[in-house]
């Protein structure tokens, strides 16, 4: 793992473990409002290529009517590109895991991730004073949660977009 001083300006102020955390928090809050057992851990390393990225951030449906496969089937180019930048992501992802989990944001039960609703208020309050991009981001985690919970197991949602564990 790169030190934090080490790493660039990019790195430290897109990537920091509290961001990603966050982002976290939202898909694993999005998910358990349709299923309550929660994000599984491979899933959650699927959320920070897909959010961060505006290409594919924008080029996520509207609302969940629009099934994964539906839009990997319009998106043929997103599997690819989302399974390349999640491997660049993977340390983020964990510190994102890692931070949230030690501030008690993110709980962490039988391999899946699921929200501390005591965290909702600080964590809106939080967004209040943030760039729209960065609202932005949040909902659209919020959604790949919804998303994800609603496309099936976490198997099958990391073989629509062709990532292994």
């Amino acid at each position: 793992m790169t030190q934090w001083t080490e790493r660039s300006r990019e790195e430290q102020v897109l990537l920091n473990p509290a961001f990603c955390s966050l982002l976290l928090w939202w898909a694993a809050k999005g998910y358990v409002s349709v299923n309550p057992d929660g994000l599984s851990f491979e899933e959650s390393f699927l959320v920070l290529p897909m959010v961060l990225h505006r290409a594919t951030r924008e080029a996520l449906p509207r609302d969940t009517r629009t099934s994964l496969a539906v839009w990997i089937s319009t998106n043929p180019l997103a599997p690819g590109r989302i399974a390349t930048r999640s491997k660049a992501l993977v340390t983020f992802t964990r510190e994102g895991i890692l931070f949230g989990g030690m501030q008690g944001a993110i709980q962490i039960e039988n391999g899946r991730l699921r929200p501390n609703d005591n965290w909702r208020r600080p964590i809106n309050r939080s967004l209040q004073d943030t760039s729209d991009e960065v609202r932005l981001c949040a909902r659209r985690a919020d959604f790949v949660g919804r998303w994800f919970a609603q496309t099936g197991n976490g198997a099958t949602v990391l073989a629509l977009i062709g990532v292994r564990p």
